[in-house]
């Protein structure tokens, strides 16, 4: 069974290059996110950054095995400017990413069509200059054991390429460990085998 343990995003924030059409100028970024807090503390920036501009349109997708998405059109024309950009980040097939489309009036309208292109090149641009990554989904689990089972655990996580997150070494050791999502049944019934050994899922 291939379990689907991978996803892409983009490794920083970055800005394509400015489109326009009919006077109107279009500035496209795009930001790394893991929560909704990012990706407003990234819009207030932007909204400083262009506190003339007429419209703030943009769309983000977080998660990686079920995802949630949000498009506004920030006073557009109903899915003339926010699905465009979402649009881009699905054909990009990336993640965890906020594209904001910023929009200058040059004093002549643009029409639907006109904006639907403008606000899906603006966003195309930005995920065109950004790094993309592609990095696994993992599991958390938590390991409980006395110290003296200390080497034999370190032994299996290294034979098993098991990242540990935390650590605490005493004579109770807690390790937060890691595991790829398509290793981490193995990993959980090697240690849950394991006498002396308790594996919770985090």
């Amino acid at each position: 069974m291939n379990l689907k343990d991978t996803y892409k995003t983009i490794a920083k924030p970055a800005y394509g290059e400015l489109f326009k059409d009919k006077n109107s100028k279009f500035y496209g970024y795009a930001f790394p996110v893991t929560s909704e807090n990012e990706i407003k503390t990234h819009l207030n920036n932007v909204k400083k950054e262009h506190y003339s501009a007429r419209h703030w349109c943009y769309a983000y997708q977080l998660g990686t095995e079920v995802t949630n998405y949000r498009a506004n059109d920030d006073g557009e024309p109903n899915n003339s400017a926010g699905m465009p950009i979402y649009g881009q980040i699905q054909s990009f097939n990336v993640t965890n990413v906020l594209v904001v489309v910023v929009r200058y009036f040059g004093g002549v309208k643009l029409g639907v069509g006109g904006l639907i292109n403008a606000y899906r090149t603006g966003a195309q641009l930005a995920l065109e200059a950004s790094d993309i990554i592609e990095k696994t989904i993992d599991k958390s689990f938590l390991l409980q054991f006395e110290y003296k089972n200390m080497s034999k655990v370190m032994r299996m996580l290294k034979e098993n390429n098991v990242e540990i997150n935390n650590q605490t070494l005493e004579h109770n050791c807690l390790l937060e460990i890691s595991v790829r999502k398509s290793n981490a049944l193995k990993v959980f019934e090697l240690f849950s085998q394991f006498y002396g050994v308790k594996i919770n899922e985090l």
